[in-house]
């Protein structure tokens, strides 16, 4: 399953960081952020409960980029 979501960040390269520690959570299958359209695109595992995932993925985006935001 795929979801987009709408992020705030402040540069390129943030969102860069985002995109990768997005990547890396568990029950993500692949992401993608497109910072000029300030949207971010997750594809979860088979199976895999979205909301709570995503709650790790803006901690783990948090940790490289504090300024950043997710809105779930």
């Amino acid at each position: 399953m795929k979801k987009k979501y709408d992020i705030e960040v402040d540069c390129a390269n943030c969102a860069n960081k985002m995109e990768e520690a997005a990547k890396k959570t568990n029950g993500v299958k692949d992401a993608i952020v497109n910072f000029m359209a300030l949207k971010m695109e997750v594809e979860f595992e088979e199976g895999a409960d979205h909301k709570s995932i995503m709650k790790e993925v803006l901690a783990n985006c948090k940790k490289v980029e504090d300024d950043c935001e997710i809105y779930i």
